[in-house]
């Protein structure tokens, strides 16, 4: 099985860094918000890293 990080949102820019696309939100509310989004659109799951960063994942 491969998996595949889509994209990183956080509240938190000083942290994250890397080759996905970072969406950086004003506060967790917006963070959640983009992230359900996200998975939505891209057909793939949510995944909290910790309380101030969130991926998107493909699971193939």
């Amino acid at each position: 099985m491969t998996s595949q990080i889509l994209a990183v949102i956080t509240v938190d820019k000083a942290s994250i860094a890397g080759g996905a696309p970072i969406f950086i939100e004003p506060n967790k509310e917006r963070m959640q918000q983009t992230a359900f989004t996200l998975e939505k659109i891209m057909d793939a799951m949510v995944h909290e890293i910790n309380e101030d960063t969130l991926i998107i994942v493909r699971h193939k």
